[in-house]
């Protein structure tokens, strides 16, 4: 009876703080200028929730960092983008999480803002499969 008050419990507590920090498959466009055509590709990125806090008091003294869902590890993988002009270079390489965790958003390597184009957004019409 316990282990069905423990499982009851945690099926609670996952429903009520909903799915972590995570691995998930997404489909990116890829594109390249030179080639003016996309094509769609799967990947894995970093999707889900971290507990933060928003301080009602600010400190200057001790900043307030709000943690997001954030790649810990990342492999990088290359894809030929067809249609090209013979002097244009085909290959694209786009990042593929391989591990994540809830940390600070590296706006170095990272698009950190709040709305995006998205990961399916192609310049060129619609992403060919």
């Amino acid at each position: 009876m316990r282990s069905v008050r423990f499982c009851f419990l945690l099926c609670c507590w996952r429903a009520a703080c909903g799915a972590g920090c995570e691995l998930t498959n997404v489909t990116i466009a890829v594109e390249k200028e030179e080639c003016r055509f996309c094509i769609s590709v799967n990947a894995t990125w970093c999707a889900g929730y971290c507990y933060t806090r928003d301080l009602v008091y600010k400190d200057a003294a001790r900043p307030s960092i709000q943690k997001t869902c954030t790649f810990r590890e990342l492999v990088y993988e290359t894809v030929r983008v067809p249609g090209c002009a013979r002097h244009a270079d085909s290959l694209h390489t786009y990042p593929v999480a391989t591990e994540c965790h809830c940390g600070r958003c590296d706006s170095d390597s990272t698009d950190c803002t709040v709305r995006g184009l998205g990961p399916g957004y192609c310049s060129f019409g619609e992403p060919q499969q």
